[in-house]
């Protein structure tokens, strides 16, 4: 008996890159930090158990994501169909989302400062409906760039078939 899963078998799933589980470390890193640090600042002037079990319970959480980080860095992935993309993504709830090409209205491409240092950018697709908006994060810019200019020549020329 094979394992249930939302996504299609029958395409060829683009991955994301490596390069993306390192981004994510390191966002993780700076979050856990975030908590860490103003925790400790509290106890030195609020000595209670409070603070240090704020801080404890940052780290832990962080040390278990980063655990499982690199699963979910593998479980992205992108597919180009005839007329849609898909995007898959997550390890405990799979999600998959189809963005007919027909119906993108703009297609961005960002780079943060992070982002940038590693190599990396990320292509979101925008339509009409707020919550079929996908996202692809982890690509090389050059694939960046190439899916944004595909998925942009798609959405035209399917647009005009409306």
């Amino acid at each position: 008996m094979s394992a249930f899963t939302i996504w299609p078998e029958d395409v060829a799933w683009r991955p994301v890159s490596p390069k993306l589980l390192w981004l994510e470390l390191i966002s993780l890193a700076i979050a856990v930090l975030w908590i860490v640090v103003p925790s400790l600042v509290v106890w030195l002037f609020w000595p209670s158990w409070v603070p240090p079990a704020v801080g404890a319970t940052a780290v832990v959480v962080g040390v278990v994501r980063a655990a499982l980080l690199p699963r979910v860095i593998r479980s992205w992935g992108y597919a180009e169909r005839a007329d849609d993309l898909l995007v898959r993504h997550g390890r405990i709830v799979h999600r998959l989302s189809i963005v007919p090409y027909g119906r993108m209205q703009f297609v961005d491409v960002t780079a943060g400062p992070i982002e940038r240092a590693f190599g990396l950018a990320t292509v979101q697709m925008h339509t009409a409906a707020a919550a079929s908006n996908a996202r692809v994060p982890g690509l090389d810019p050059q694939e960046a760039a190439r899916l944004r200019d595909r998925l942009t020549a798609l959405g035209h020329a399917h647009a005009e078939g409306l």
